[in-house]
């Protein structure tokens, strides 16, 4: 997860966003009496290309780095929380799973659960297609899918006001940078660190 914030509706900003999301998921996860640990994925962009986009210092969250790949096949299931780009994943996040190959070539992910999360910056920027897309890289690993469904129930059929999340996963919208994620977002980002949990211990046999 990154952390990035400039004026408008500026793609960057929905990755500091998705840090919000991410300790949701994480307060979920450990209420269930699992560990959660939270990385963001290696910057791309030049320190000078940074400086010029005004980009403020990154989350304090650890860099999940090359040298630490060969640790996602210990742990019982991953979570991905994802700012949305024209529709997908950023290009930080492609990046990431791009340096995944060697894990692939060992097959270190098969039958791993993974689950998915976004923010994007419109009601139409991408909430499903940044998961169908995502999706293609998970399958390539042999990993577990896991969405949520509607098991959140109530709060995914209010049509009195407009919040992010899908039966993919938890979700929410950025708009003009003035919007962050409602009381009802949150909740369903626990719900989701809840429910993987529980899946993921399953499939764990724990």
């Amino acid at each position: 997860y990154q952390r990035r914030v400039h004026g408008d509706v500026h793609p960057d900003l929905r990755r500091i966003i998705v840090i919000v999301l991410a300790q949701a998921v994480q307060r979920g996860v450990e209420a269930t009496g699992a560990t959660a640990d939270m990385f963001q994925v290696p910057e791309t962009l030049s320190e000078d290309v940074l400086a010029k986009m005004s980009a403020p210092p990154k989350s304090e969250d650890p860099v999940f780095t090359h040298e630490m790949l060969d640790s996602l096949k210990d742990y019982d299931g991953i979570l991905f929380g994802i700012p949305t780009r024209y529709g997908m994943m950023s290009a930080q996040m492609k990046a990431f799973f791009d340096s995944t190959v060697r894990l692939w070539n060992r097959g270190d992910l098969l039958g791993k659960p993974a689950g998915i999360f976004t923010s994007v910056g419109t009601q139409g920027g991408g909430q499903e297609t940044t998961a169908l897309t995502t999706i293609t890289q998970l399958a390539h690993h042999g990993m577990i899918f896991v969405p949520t469904g509607y098991g959140y129930g109530a709060p995914m059929y209010d049509m009195t006001s407009v919040h992010g999340g899908t039966a993919y996963g938890a979700g929410t919208f950025v708009g003009d940078g003035s919007r962050w994620p409602t009381e009802g977002e949150l909740g369903y980002a626990e719900y989701q660190g809840r429910y993987f949990s529980g899946v993921a211990k399953k499939l764990a046999g724990r």
